[in-house]
């Protein structure tokens, strides 16, 4: 017999929690301690088992997420046409929605079961009957409706795709989001040396130019201590870049970098960038198995543009893949051209998301453009092969 079991902290997970989930670490108990330590304040965790009789066969994660739009629009200058789009974005999407996976980080980080001990169908049931579960929970206990349910960011090969019945007996939209910008590394790239001569010449200029732009700022590992005495800075610098983005769905808390450290320990890195012993900016990685996860990064933009700080961030990160043997660079979203000029390439992804409001829910589609606008860049290709 198959049945679920709603958890709503880290600390009363079972046991066998971690073993199942070996192969991806947003799905571990070590980085969830961190988040309940340092998560936005608008993001919930609920962590659901998937059991077969009594061993545990599955896993989800659920995140309550109260959107408002202070938090998602910022620092945007809009024309009045602009104000009309936003506002009626903000209404589809304002108020508490459920996501199956991890607002907080690009990709599938949210579903796990094992096949050989459970079919697909009877999982992905059972996990939309504990949705159900916890948006009764939050309206009994917090007096709050759930407006929207999402399952976020699928690869176009997924096998949740052949579950077309599901997703339509649920009336669960299947929509394209921006892609997650992956870069494989080659076997031949023993050293970051190997990777330069791989470039064409055009972008062994172009890394020759960013690196010399650097001009005096030494880019440096951060240790423990040295991320709990520099949380402030590293905290505005991720602010300067989160305020400018168009879009954003919550704030990372100033203990945040700290706590992914203290859990996380060497699979969390911390890389400064310094001006004469000033922190002007910075980037994370997350060693996720035979994967190298960028993460959140910040720079002073006084610096960004005449030192080239963030196209030597995206060096600097795959020297660091590479040198330490890693299959792949995930980039993630945004920024997809820059990141294209260092080798990564775009992989499609989408969402399946419903509204509770009917007519909401058949424009969304449309609401969805609205957020992930289709962006006119050119991909790069920069190797001579």
């Amino acid at each position: 017999m198959t049945s679920f079991q709603i958890y709503h902290s880290v600390t009363s997970l079972p046991h066998s929690w971690d073993s199942i989930v070996v192969h991806d670490i947003f799905l571990q108990s070590s980085y969830f301690k961190a988040l309940e330590e340092a998560s936005p304040n608008n993001i919930q965790f609920f962590y659901v088992g998937i059991f077969d009789e009594e061993v545990l066969v599955g896993v989800a994660i659920i995140q309550r997420v109260q959107l408002y739009l202070k938090d998602m629009f910022r620092n945007i200058n809009v024309s009045c046409v602009k104000e009309f789009f936003r506002d009626m974005v903000s209404k589809a999407l304002k108020g508490n929605i459920l996501v199956v996976g991890n607002l907080m980080h690009t990709g599938q980080h949210g579903l796990f079961f094992q096949k050989e001990n459970i079919s697909q169908t009877t999982y992905l049931n059972l996990v939309f009957e504990a949705l159900y579960v916890i948006k009764n929970h939050i309206k009994t206990n917090q007096n709050k409706t759930i407006r929207a349910i999402m399952f976020k960011d699928y690869f176009l090969d997924d096998s949740i795709h052949l579950k077309t019945d599901f997703f339509s007996n649920h009336k669960l939209h299947k929509v394209k989001v921006q892609p997650n910008m992956i870069l494989k590394l080659q076997p031949n790239w023993l050293s970051f040396k190997d990777y330069i001569s791989a470039l064409n010449k055009k972008y062994k200029r172009r890394y020759k130019t960013a690196r010399n732009k650097l001009n005096g700022i030494r880019c440096s590992e951060l240790s423990l201590g040295a991320v709990k005495a520099s949380s402030s800075e590293l905290h505005a610098l991720y602010l300067n870049v989160s305020n400018n983005a168009k879009f954003n769905t919550f704030i990372l808390p100033e203990n945040h970098f700290y706590n992914l450290k203290l859990q996380l320990q060497n699979r969390f890195r911390v890389f400064g960038y310094y001006l004469n012993e000033e922190l002007v900016g910075f980037f994370t990685l997350i060693e996720n198995e035979k994967h190298l996860e960028t993460y959140f990064l910040g720079y002073d933009e006084a610096h960004q543009y005449k030192n080239q700080l963030y196209l030597n961030m995206l060096y600097s990160m795959l020297e660091f893949g590479i040198s330490n043997h890693f299959k792949t660079v995930v980039y993630a979203r945004t920024a997809m051209e820059i990141k294209s000029s260092v080798g990564a390439k775009p992989e499609p992804m989408v969402v399946y998301i419903k509204h509770t409001n009917s007519f909401i829910n058949a424009v969304l589609k449309q609401v969805f453009g609205l957020m992930n606008p289709k962006q006119k860049w050119q991909e790069r290709h920069p190797f001579h092969y």
